[in-house]
């Protein structure tokens, strides 16, 4: 695709799936599809060993293949803006580690949400969100982790409401749920 092409692609797509489904595949993927130049987003931070070892296999499965990285825990809209270009995919990959972070911080997480979700039709290229569906389990057992589920169903419903495409991965599988 060109970004000519963008008229009539989707520019707003979000790709849910559980803990090692295959939605950042699929995701990546879907971006070097795209033929345009290639950002990507990691809002992940590294507070353990295991962390490091999953961030450090994200950017070793980019090495050399065309992808910029920006690293942003917090300030995603920021980070979207200042990417923000009509010839470029931005990869945003995860909203539920973002969600994370910011309820770490003491954040509003329903305004960032918002924000985040009002923001979707100013991007001049393509964006694709990745999100963990986190709310297909059992009621968690303590107050944090409801919290952490209720934001991230909220949010995952206004980017819903404003995506081109919504896609559900699991398996490996892409099941197209939206566009």
């Amino acid at each position: 695709m060109q970004s000519g092409d963008l008229q009539t692609s989707p520019r707003t797509v979000l790709v849910l799936g559980g803990a090692r489904s295959g939605k950042s595949r699929f995701a990546e993927a879907s971006a070097i599809e795209s033929g345009l130049a290639r950002h990507y987003i990691a809002t992940g931070r590294a507070f353990d060993d295991e962390m490091r070892t999953r961030i450090a296999k994200h950017k070793e499965d980019r090495a050399g293949d065309g992808w910029t990285t920006h690293e942003e825990p917090l300030d995603l809209i920021g980070s979207i803006t200042a990417a923000n270009a009509a010839d470029r995919v931005l990869l945003v990959d995860c909203l539920t580690l973002w969600i994370t972070n910011l309820m770490m911080e003491s954040h509003d997480i329903d305004a960032a949400g918002d924000a985040l979700a009002d923001m979707l039709g100013s991007v001049k290229g393509r964006l694709i969100l990745v999100s963990n569906e986190v709310g297909l389990g059992i009621v968690p057992e303590n107050r944090m982790a409801r919290e952490f589920r209720d934001h991230a169903g909220r949010l995952h419903q206004k980017i819903a409401a404003k995506a081109d495409e919504v896609y559900f991965i699991a398996a490996g599988l892409p099941l197209k749920m939206k566009g």
